[in-house]
């Protein structure tokens, strides 16, 4: 099963919104026969009872992240999931940006059907 990483804003903008959205991409991906992963959704509870810093949530993410196959970047300014792309593009691993992205390329090695994602907009 194809283990695809959800990266994408938490903190910029709306919470619940960046969360809920996180947790859609999760439903669409499960039921298109991937395995999800999405931290966000995740550890926004975990927080809420048990906070951490901003870096000890990084380096839980980086980690999770070198278990999955690629990576879908949600559209939204975030400079953790900025750092959690650049370490997936280090890896070789796939950066998709939209589920149908993921679900169109998972017939061929998920590592090299590969999307460049601009880090800037310069």
């Amino acid at each position: 099963m194809i283990k695809v990483y959800i990266a994408g804003p938490y903190t910029k903008g709306d919470v619940a919104v960046n969360v809920k959205r996180a947790m859609d991409c999760f439903e669409e991906l499960a039921n298109a026969g991937f395995c999800p992963c999405a931290p966000i959704a995740n550890y926004h509870f975990q927080h809420m009872a048990h906070p951490r810093t901003y870096e000890e949530w990084m380096k839980l993410d980086l980690e999770w992240l070198k278990a999955c196959d690629c990576v879908l970047r949600l559209d939204g300014e975030s400079p953790g999931a900025d750092r959690e792309v650049a370490a997936a593009q280090a890896a070789g691993m796939g950066v998709f940006h939209s589920v149908a992205d993921v679900i169109k390329c998972s017939p061929k090695p998920i590592r090299y059907c590969v999307r460049e994602l601009p880090l800037s907009k310069e």
